[in-house]
């Protein structure tokens, strides 16, 4: 067992703020948490505590179960991340503790309305602990999962924490504290759950009935013969029980329905209820507290039935004094409000959630609220349990047709502890069975209701005050819910026909339908009661018009005058939970029919008339012919011979395997279901004994030690004083432990943050389905790939689902942040893929996240590990792409939003480490593909899942009005993208990832005077190693551009690092027509062809000699130049081995877009512009740009493009406006596309006068427009090899102007020898086969092949060099 040292500060607590303050105690001074300085100093709050401004750090003091804790002690706690259950990020708080702890604290004042909470006279500044945590910590395993945390539960996982075991507690409702239970009616309805058949009378079939929250504080089960009233909550049943303690009497421990361990042995339980008694601390109401009415009246009713023998107070949980309790968690004395069956909020009652949960959480264990176990599967090969579990947070039950079918689960790797109460236990061991779990038949059977009996002894003649207070009432108190006993166990001669009679109270909410009830309750026993004298019927018709004018309090009314009855019996022990349409149904058949029952209504009658009353029977009963009870008990009873025929589990709770002896190792009933007989008192000290006894058992067969230290005072605020070992162990580096350590702290850090800075959050849930196919080959990420993989999964019925929700803990950061993150919880469900469903846990959202690879894009991004049922871990990845395609189209934005591209990969180490690596998922080996969809339905859940979380209204509403903007801010800016925000050039470099500068940039000097660049790349890869197998590639940019485009530094692999690694010395000329300055000198093509031919002359010089050929890449203008060199003779064909010319040569012709341009008009474009601005334009331009400037700049988002080409960048639509589109926006990445001004200069009005006369008639010219393509001059091209390639989607020029020199030179001088191949590449423009993000995979590799070929030789083969590419290649940097 590993243990926390905790001496010392510790860090600030996880607190949800209820109210929209939050104060800590630092000696009776109010701190505001945000501030950390006094705001309004109050006295202290123990009259022997004298403030201390500098008080030292809290030192943990052994506890020692005495009375009162030690002296104050100022404690930071650290926060156990025990939040957000109630979907409140929390703040933090600074505590001091004097004679309370930071969660409970003496109030000093009180009014009738006042709440008794907490630590302050303001209750609106109170504050609670949470020991639960969020469901996103959950981890994958634990050595055991208890299940419920009612006094089983309670019990397993305190005794299994303290034997160092890792305990997940699984629980369905959620987690409150004393100051959060519902006191007015309208609160306790909304926690109203009620489920199951609602049939009257015993012959109906009756309704199915489910409504209200199913995570709600109280739930009623609607039977056929009676129905049952439990709790849900982190405590379960003992948040709303009357505590009474009272052990069952042993004659009926002897009966024969026991198993022998027990029926032979009933004193052996002695020892065990001890253990209960030393955890719960039973006491009965003290005889120098204040006398109670209706403790009175009940011995008055005792004596006159003859049971003044019988007569005594029970013990009880409640505490009647301050002082930590057994566990050591501080209690108070309790103010006696009698709200005990709806929550007693005066920290007095002494349920689990302060003892054995307490406990359990001190010593390691982890909790979490909101999680209905659903069944449980036993694994192979001893490897556990996995228990299913259908978790209620984060709105997840508006998706009514997911919540119960998409489960998430947890795996028990030892055991796995059943205390979810007798209805839900058996539920889950009947579903369980349904699953394939082998359990005997007798699951559902021999369940009792405890021979419950609840009724009214109606306007007496005396003052009963039996109903509740929201606040303490010290002149007149109500006492406990249960304070006394008519105990007739003993005098009978069969234990069946023994009883006990107790009153009882009504809390505050239910005093106005009690009232109404008793006013109109049909079935009423009446006697005169002595009320024989006109006085008397007179006293009694005034109560009752009272009561009715003036309410269930006025002093004397007829409510007032109510005794309220609760009997404990023995029914016959027939009733049968089964499942149908797997929903349980309660069908009890003897209670209300049995002739005890009538005898008991006598006694009732009889002791009512006697302080001259009116029987009435409870509603159920009276209207229905129902009883109801609040001890449901059996459903997997312990059986009576040892083995499955005659009971479920054995006589330690362990759940046999059919109808033998053998056991499920390690799957253990330890609440009332084991019972297999209504024990006729109060249950729950025996369902606590049989737990003790059950868990004993199963430590020591497990050669487990329960630590039987006593906890110091617990401090809830702050951290665990104990940890599991595996929790305190270092995992070993790589393994599972390791990862799910580094998740959890990932997580964990997010939560705390959030809660450091009280932050608010918001959260909704998302169901989408569609269909995967499951193919290895499907490898290219793409559209169509995904199509083809949906259509083909469509076909085989390969459907998929998942279920998640989405919580941003703290909006803020998240709206904020680059990638606008949210974590994602929840499973995946495809049973195409091996080891589905798969849970989610941890995994990250992105909302409208920058797509880097493709501009003018906004991804919401789903990325997450998920583990299947078999173990196994694979990786998701989901894409939703909103781009320019929505603009102007609300109905693609529908498409856009609801339709993701998904991609399922083996699971790589280390592959989620990084968060801000967006392609760290390609990594993995794919194994799936498909598309999910968004139906309406689950639409219009989602929206009603969107919850704001914070400590305040305000901040809650702030916090969605802030994502509702964001939201429509980035929805909007897409869809109506021709009219957003121009978007200028930034004044930063910026994802300039893969800087490529020259190794040498030479200044050229052509025959005309002009002098250009011409930069200079040494190979980085040797073919062979031998210096001699370098050769020399030029390459030419077209117009306005310059080397950028092919050493482009915002890709990761651009053209010059691919050729240089090919062992290519690559010379790039910068031309007068480029981006230089000369460039706005006039010149044209035709010019250009001089700083071609001398930059060839430096290469021939300086570089390899006369001798050594060079072959030419040359685009656009730039190989329009290039021809005009080579055609007049400025360029000797035989200085050249070969050309690869892009999207054009010698025969321009415009395509549509750029044609319409020339033709437009009675006066050309260029001149017209020439009259505006002058003869040169610029693509790049500023906010501040002149007033024509500007205004063609907004006139350009008319441009008229296809949707999805719509972009918002001034640059981009200047370049488009003199050149046409350049690119297909989808194969740029963000940093190119919003830095497209930095590798675009301009063009001069002369050249675009030539470049419009060339490509309208599709000749290459001179500056006096003759064309240069004649067959004279073509005929100095023989000999040399061309390849031509042209971008499918070019909107610049058009495919033909490449085929028409591909015919010229076929026509000329033959095809023979395959010297002349032409290429059309699908999904590329004009620029973006040298600019765009793939092009290194998609253009460079047959561009080099071609190469190669002519300069190399038909039988070279190009081997990869093991480089950094290559290695980028490897791990997916590149691989977009």
């Amino acid at each position: 067992m590993a243990t926390l040292q905790v001496n010392g500060t510790i860090s600030p607590p996880l607190t949800p703020a209820l109210e929209s303050e939050v104060t800590g105690l630092d000696d009776g001074v109010h701190l505001k948490p945000d501030l950390g300085r006094p705001v309004t100093p109050q006295r202290p709050i123990s009259p022997q505590i004298t403030p201390d401004p500098t008080p030292p750090p809290r030192t943990v003091e052994p506890f020692h179960n005495t009375e009162q804790p030690a002296a104050a002690q100022k404690v930071q706690p650290m926060p156990p991340l025990g939040i957000l259950n109630n979907e409140i990020p929390v703040p933090v708080v600074e505590q001091t503790q004097t004679s309370q702890t930071a969660s409970q604290a003496r109030t000093k004042t009180s009014s009738k309305k006042s709440k008794v909470r907490s630590t302050t006279a303001d209750d609106r500044l109170a504050s609670h602990p949470r020991i639960s945590k969020p469901v996103e910590l959950l981890r994958g395993s634990y050595d055991v999962v208890v299940i419920g945390s009612g006094y089983g539960g309670g019990v397993a996982a305190s005794r299994m924490a303290r034997t160092g075991q890792s305990v997940c507690v699984l629980e369905r409702g959620k987690e409150r504290w004393p100051g959060e239970y519902p006191e007015r009616t309208v609160d306790t309805l909304k926690e109203l759950h009620v489920s199951g058949v609602l049939a009257p009378g015993t012959v109906l079939k009756g309704k199915t009935v489910e409504e209200g929250d199913p995570t709600g504080m109280y739930h009623m089960i609607v039977g056929r013969g009676q129905n049952a009233i439990v709790a849900n909550g982190l405590g379960g049943t003992s948040l709303i029980n009357a505590n009474v303690f009272m052990p069952a009497d042993k004659r009926t421990l002897a009966m024969s329905a026991w198993p022998p361990e027990i029926r032979n042995n009933v004193d052996e339980l002695d020892a065990y209820y001890k253990k209960v008694e030393e955890v719960l601390e039973p006491e009965e109401y003290p005889d120098d507290f204040p006398k109670l009415k209706k403790l009175e009246m009940l011995k008055t009713q005792a004596e006159a039935l003859g049971y003044g023998d019988k007569f005594h107070k029970v013990r009880q949980t409640t505490r009647f004094r301050d002082g930590p309790n057994s566990c050591g968690y501080e209690m108070m004395a309790s103010k006696l409000t009698g709200q005990d069956a709806t929550g007693v909020n005066d920290g007095s009652k002494n349920t689990t959630l302060v003892t054995y949960l307490a406990d359990a959480w001190n010593w390691g264990a982890e909790m979490f609220c909101g999680c209905e176990v659903r069944y449980i599967e036993k694994l192979k090969n001893g490897d556990g349990y996995l228990v299913y579990f259908a978790w209620h947070g984060r709105s997840r039950g508006r998706f009514k047709e997911n919540i119960m079918g998409d489960l998430m689960w947890v795996h028990a790797k030892k055991a796995v502890f059943l205390g979810a109460g007798s209805i839900a236990t058996t539920e889950i061991l009947l579903r369980s069975k349904a699953m394939g779990l082998d359990v005997s038949d007798e699951v559902g059977q021999g369940m009792s209701g405890n021979g419950d009996i609840l009724a009214f002894g109606y306007n007496t003649d005396k003052t009963v005050n039996a109903i509740g207070r929201d606040g303490p009432k010290s002149y007149d108190p109500v006492g406990p819910c249960i304070t006394g006993v008519i105990d007739c166990r003993t005098n009978t001669a069969n234990p069946l026909d023994g009883f006990v009679i107790e009153e009882g109270a009504v809390p505050h909410a239910l005093a106005n339908v009690l009232q109404f009830m008793l006013d109109h309750m049909p079935g009423s026993v009446k006697g005169d009661g002595g009320k024989s004298t006109v006085l008397d019927r007179t006293q009694a018709t005034l109560s009752l018009f009272g009561s009715k004018v003036l309410g269930p309090y006025f002093k004397g009314g007829a409510i007032q005058k109510t005794q309220i009855y609760l009997i404990m019996s023995h029914d016959s022990n027939q009733a049968v939970l089964s499942l149908e349409d797997d929903k349980p149904v309660l069908e009890f058949q003897g209670v209300a029919r049995s002739n005890h029952v009538k005898y008991l209504n006598g006694l009732l009658a009889k002791a009512t008339e006697a302080v001259g009353g009116t029987l009435v029977q409870n509603p159920w009963y009276a209207l229905m012919g129902q009883e109801v009870t609040v001890h449901p008990v059996g459903g997997a009873c312990m059986a009576s011979d040892g083995t499955g025929k005659t009971g479920v589990t054995n006589h330690v709770g362990a759940v046999f395997m059919g109808e033998g002896k053998e056991t499920h190792d390690g799957l253990i009933v330890t609440d009332a279901a084991v019972i297999p007989t209504a024990l006729g008192a109060n249950p729950f000290a025996t369902i606590s004994a049989l737990a003790e006894r059950s868990v004993e058992a199963y430590a020591k067969s497990k050669n487990l030690s329960i630590s039987t230290e006593k906890n110091s005072l617990l401090n809830l605020f702050g951290e665990p004083q104990h940890l599991p070992d595996e929790f305190v162990t270092p995992p070993l580096p790589d393994s599972e432990a390791s990862f799910e350590a580094t998740s959890l702290s990932q997580a964990s850090e997010v939560v705390q943050d959030a809660i450091d800075t009280e932050a608010a959050g918001m959260g909704f849930t998302e169901v989408m389905s569609g269909f995967v196919h499951y193919d290895k080959r499907l490898k290219a990420d793409d559209i169509e790939t995904y199509k083809l993989a949906y259509r083909i999964g469509e076909s085989r019925c390969e459907n998929a689902r998942f279920f998640l929700s989405v919580q941003a803990f703290d909006l803020d950061k998240t709206l904020h942040h680059h990638q606008h993150r949210g974590m994602l919880t929840g499973t995946f469900v495809c049973p195409a893929i091996p080891g589905s469903p798969f849970m989610v846990q941890r995994g990250e959202f992105n909302l409208f996240a920058l797509d880097n690879k493709a501009p003018g894009t906004r991804n919401l991004t789903y990325d997450f590990d998920m583990k299947g049922t078999d173990g196994r871990k694979l990786h998701f990845h989901g894409y939703k792409v909103v781009d320019a395609s929505v603009a102007l189209s609300p109905k693609d934005l529908w498409r856009a939003t609801t339709t993701l591209y998904i991609t399922v990969s083996e699971h790589t180490p280390g592959l989620c480490a990084n968060l801000d690596d967006e392609d760290a998922w390609r990594r993995g080996t794919v194994l799936a593909k498909g598309i999910l969809h968004i139906n309406m339905k689950d639409f219009k859940s989602e929206v009603e899942t969107m919850v704001p979380t914070g400590s305040s209204t305000i901040k809650r509403l702030k916090a969605a009005a802030s994502f509702l903007t964001f939201f429509t801010r980035n929805s909007l800016g897409l869809l109506l993208a021709p009219f957003s925000k121009l978007q200028y050039p930034s004044q930063s470099y910026d994802n300039y990832n893969n800087p490529t500068e020259p190794d040498r940039s030479l200044e050229i000097v052509a025959s005309d005077g002009v002098k250009t660049y011409m930069k200079v790349w040494e190979p980085t890869s040797i073919p062979g190693g031998d210096p001699a197998n370098i050769r020399n590639l030029f390459m030419i940019p077209g117009a306005s551009v310059d080397h950028q485009i092919y050493a482009l530094p915002t890709i990761p692999f651009n053209a010059v690092n691919y050729f240089a690694r090919a062992g290519y010395r690559v010379f790039v000329s910068v031309h007068r027509i480029g981006q230089l300055k000369v460039a706005e000198q006039n010149f044209t093509t035709y010019d250009t062809r001089l700083d071609l031919r001398a930059c060839l002359e430096r290469i021939r010089s300086d570089y390899g000699g006369p001798e050594q050929k060079i072959y030419i890449i040359a685009h656009c203008m730039g190989s329009v130049a290039l021809s005009a060199g080579m055609l007049d003779g400025t360029v000797p064909a035989d200085w050249i081995s070969g050309v690869t010319c892009s999207q054009v040569f010698m025969n321009p012709i415009w395509g549509p877009a750029n044609m319409a341009k020339v033709m437009a008009g009675p006066v050309p474009m260029d001149r017209l512009y020439t009259l505006l601005a002058g003869s040169w334009f610029d693509c790049e331009t500023h906010p501040d740009d002149s007033l024509v400037q500007r205004a063609i700049n907004q006139l350009l988002r008319l441009y008229p493009q296809s949707r999805k080409e719509m972009c918002s960048n001034a640059a981009c639509h200047r370049a488009s406006l003199v050149f046409g589109r350049c690119w297909n926006h989808r194969n740029l990445n963000e940093a190119t596309h919003r830095q497209i001004d930095r590798f675009f200069g301009g063009v001069n009005m002369t050249l675009l006068r030539l470049l419009m006369r060339q490509g309208k008639e599709g000749h290459v010219m001179t500056n006096d427009f003759e064309p240069l393509d004649t067959p004279g001059n073509v005929e100095r091209l023989r000999g040399l090899p061309f390849l031509l390639f042209v971008g499918r989607d070019n909107a610049v020029l058009s495919t033909e102007a490449t085929e028409r020199t591909y015919e010229a030179l076929c026509d000329t001088f033959g095809t023979d020898g395959g010297r002349y191949r032409r290429r059309v590449v699908h999904g590329y423009g004009h620029l973006d086969p040298w600019m765009g993000r793939n092009a290194w995979k998609d253009v460079y590799p047959f561009v080099r092949e071609e190469v190669d070929r002519v300069v190399r030789g038909e039988g070279y083969v190009f081997e990869e060099p093991d480089d950094r590419f290559a290695r980028m290649k490897r791990e997916g940097v590149v691989l977009y």
